[in-house]
């Protein structure tokens, strides 16, 4: 009898080259949810020695090219991309800084050196022409059949951020694997030239698909195929098309046991009332479930982001909250579309220490825990008073402006929480700071009124400000804000739709996305709010943690209405 010999083949290592930008945390889950190890990248001379490098560059250009210069990362990097034999995947800005040069300067400059690996320049997408940053789940067109794309179908959507982009040119057409459509333009989606792989998508926050384009790169490293593509013959009129997102909000507070729980606003009301059978007095925070389990359900249901908001109060700041840091960590491990997390976003000093944090320590604090956008809400109402009353000068110390100049203008988010106040007629108003809307029928005020401004309110709308939501959005999109969160007091909890004429007022005013927020109740409602503003993302919470209407009921109804939204994959 012969004994079987059974031979345990020992998956390779990715070094991984994490320059200490942004959230990679996600991507560090993704190389093991296919079953690989981690090295990581800590002096140049690892470079020369690695078998495979993954380089997930998350933040500003500018920010990671000093970063690889003052780590001597740059004539490395350029050794081991030479010939294009040896393996490499590139993600964001790890596809953009192979170019020569990129627009996403420090100021007083025109372009920044990249490694010059791929002839060409990355340049800015037009903001006359579109909106930016470009943000959301957009197609591909192949140029080459490759083995990192075997487990990936042509048709599913991939998940982009970005601001600037890479233009095909003669000289860098043979590099093309995929091209996608935005705004007018086509970009280069991804490279691939022997060996060298990379990508302007995010695969870790791709969901299945963008796991298994990783899962397709390391396994062709493996067995020695990723060399093997093709060119393709290209349909010219072949377009990829932006989806419009579907957000779900999780509103994170602790409960009267101390417990971290998902709950509800009823107009900013967490707490339950005599709708739920309270009879007397306040009733306690409603409590929709746990934060982790449930965005891991909407995860598996389809969500294409996932926001969470921690309404907690802070007596200290998040440094110290490590209940929704650990949160998010947990949240990452299994979670593999955009995270957005807001909820003291600010520079604060301790009490008990003296310690200040500035706004940047803070949000860096929770991108290394998972996060890849901040919303930033209270602090946005200062900035944008501060900016106005300064005639629009930029101090470069503001929240907004210190996390968008490291980390990017698409990982800012502004959070807006505006209420509306009446007004009979529009000429009633002649403050410059307020602008005025006109109201449908339906939405008149209690006594018939048919204008109103929409006033801005910090601290969990507990206190007024004498500014209109209009006016802060445009102050925070100078500012560098890359997307707004637009909730409105009135309609909240009241599952009666979005406010469009406030949707439709922001988002005619700025050039970046807007993410509709606040009165979702049924599939209608979506179609709704995409059908009659430029808004490019609609969010919901109560509607789908009470169970009353599916994700996938939500896309289903939008595709039948000529609405684009991602197939679940």
């Amino acid at each position: 009898m012969v004994k079987q010999i059974r031979i345990n083949r020992r998956k390779r290592t990715v070094s991984l080259l994490d320059y200490g930008a942004g959230n990679v945390r996600s991507v560090r889950n993704a190389i093991t949810a296919n079953g690989y190890e981690i090295e990581d990248i800590t002096d140049p001379s690892q470079i020369d020695h690695a078998k495979v490098i993954i380089f997930p560059g998350v933040g500003s250009y500018r920010s990671a090219m000093n970063v690889l210069r003052e780590k001597g990362y740059v004539e490395p990097l350029r050794r081991y991309l030479k010939d294009g034999s040896r393996p490499y995947l590139g993600i964001c800005l790890g596809m953009q800084t192979l170019f020569q040069s990129s627009e996403e300067a420090p100021d007083g400059h025109d372009t920044m050196e990249g490694l010059g690996i791929i002839p060409g320049d990355v340049i800015k997408f037009d903001e006359t022409k579109m909106t930016v940053p470009h943000i959301g789940w957009n197609g591909r067109v192949h140029h080459q059949d490759s083995p990192v794309f075997k487990y990936v179908n042509e048709e599913e959507d991939v998940y982009f951020v970005h601001s600037y982009y890479a233009p095909i040119v003669d000289e860098n057409k043979d590099w093309v694997l995929t091209i996608t459509d935005y705004g007018g333009e086509r970009f280069i989606s991804s490279i691939q030239q022997g060996s060298i792989v990379a990508c302007q998508f995010h695969p870790e926050k791709s969901g299945k698909t963008g796991l298994n384009f990783i899962k397709g790169f390391l396994e062709s490293v493996e067995n020695g195929t990723l060399t093997t593509a093709k060119p393709l013959h290209i349909e010219p009129s072949k377009k990829t098309q932006l989806v419009k997102r579907v957000v779900v909000a999780l509103d994170v507070r602790q409960n009267d046991h101390g417990d971290l729980v998902v709950t509800k606003g009823d107009q900013y009301d967490v707490r339950e009332n005599e709708k739920e059978g309270v009879v007397a007095g306040r009733g306690g925070v409603r409590n929709l479930g746990k934060p982790v389990s449930l965005a891991k359900r909407y995860y598996d249901e389809g969500a294409d982001e996932i926001s969470f908001l921690n309404i907690t109060s802070f007596r200290h700041g998040v440094i110290e909250d490590m209940p929704m840091l650990q949160v998010l960590e947990e949240a990452s491990r299994s979670i593999f579309v955009p995270l957005t997390v807001g909820g003291g976003i600010r520079s604060y000093t301790d009490p008990d220490s003296g310690k200040t944090w500035d706004a940047l320590e803070v949000a860096s604090r929770y991108f290394r825990a998972g996060a890849d956008k901040i919303s930033i809400g209270s602090d946005t109402v200062d900035a944008a008073e501060a900016f106005i009353s300064s005639g629009g000068v930029k101090t470069g110390k503001t929240s907004i402006e210190t996390i968008s100049h490291h980390y990017g203008d698409q990982a800012v988010v502004i959070s807006i929480d505006p209420k509306r106040v009446y007004l009979a007629k529009k000429e009633d108003c002649a403050n410059p700071r307020h602008v005025v809307v006109e109201l449908e029928d339906s939405q008149a005020g209690p006594n018939g009124e048919k204008f109103c401004w929409y006033q801005c309110t910090v601290k969990g709308g507990r206190e007024a400000r004498d500014i209109c939501a209009v006016t802060v959005a445009k102050a925070a999109e100078a500012l560098g804000a890359g997307e707004i969160m637009l909730n409105c007091i009135d309609m909240d909890g009241q599952c009666n739709g979005y406010d469009h004429a406030l949707m439709k007022a922001v988002s005619d005013a700025v050039r970046i996305p807007v993410i509709a927020s606040s009165g979702a109740g049924k599939e209608q409602h979506f179609v709704n709010v995409f059908t009659a503003t430029n808004v490019q993302a609609a969010l919901a919470a109560g509607m789908f943690h009470r169970k009353e209407v599916e994700i996938e009921s939500v896309k289903k109804h939008m595709k039948e209405n000529g609405i684009p939204s991602r197939t679940h994959s």
